[in-house]
């Protein structure tokens, strides 16, 4: 898998995230029985700044795994991606630690993006009124709520702002009026040309995005 750097012609487009024929193999099983399960078969797809799309399709279409190699978690068997600008993600699972409260989250992974004290502060209080969990900033993530604790992996992940932003199923922990509101933020961020991907078992509200793409057969198909 290969990762480009930026291009004028691809600058001139708004193009900030590309993958072009992904391929990902699994083998299966035990020596004789052993088989290869084709997850991924030539899969692209492209992503221009102020966009949101969604990623769907069923149980072990592949969702997840090309979500991995887009973010640079997992190598592809063939195919490349370009990144033209900076990359979050937000995966399904939090990645947090339970000792460490919401307040010393955003400072902890503050500093592994490289951000000044005051950036990262100020962007810290904006996210904690966005997503509505100020008042469990002191608050241990082990004893937070399935929903607030969806609420800071989100919040980790917008930190930085970063140019694109990929969520793997989002918004699963959150109630309507945070469902609302996470829906509020992409539209101020994409209002300064901030790109989402977002994947999802289905997609209920279709309006919401600029496209839908369906992963079928191990291909990326416009909906």
């Amino acid at each position: 898998m290969g990762l480009g750097g930026n291009s004028s012609s691809d600058k001139g487009s708004g193009l900030v995230l590309a993958a072009s024929g992904i391929s990902k193999a699994y083998r299966q099983g035990v020596w004789p029985l052993r088989r290869r399960n084709q997850v991924l078969d030539g899969a692209s797809l492209s992503i221009r700044s102020g966009e949101v799309i969604g990623l769907v399709g069923e149980n072990g279409s592949g969702k997840s795994t090309l979500m991995q190699i887009l973010v640079g978690a997992l190598s592809a068997d063939t195919g490349a991606v370009d990144l033209h600008g900076s990359l979050g993600y937000c995966p399904q699972r939090p990645v947090v630690f339970e000792r460490l409260t919401c307040d010393e989250h955003f400072e902890l992974f503050g500093v592994a993006y490289g951000m000044p004290r005051d950036e990262r502060a100020a962007a810290q209080l904006r996210l904690y009124e966005e997503l509505d969990f100020k008042r469990y900033a002191a608050e241990r993530a082990d004893r937070l709520s399935g929903g607030t604790l969806a609420k800071l992996n989100l919040a980790l992940a917008l930190l930085p702002d970063p140019s694109v932003l990929l969520l793997d199923e989002p918004y699963a922990g959150f109630d309507w009026d945070t469902y609302l509101r996470f829906w509020d933020l992409v539209a101020a961020r994409r209002g300064s040309g901030r790109a989402f991907l977002v994947i999802s078992h289905f997609i209920a509200d279709e309006e919401r995005f600029d496209r839908i793409i369906q992963l079928r057969e191990g291909k990326a198909v416009q909906k």
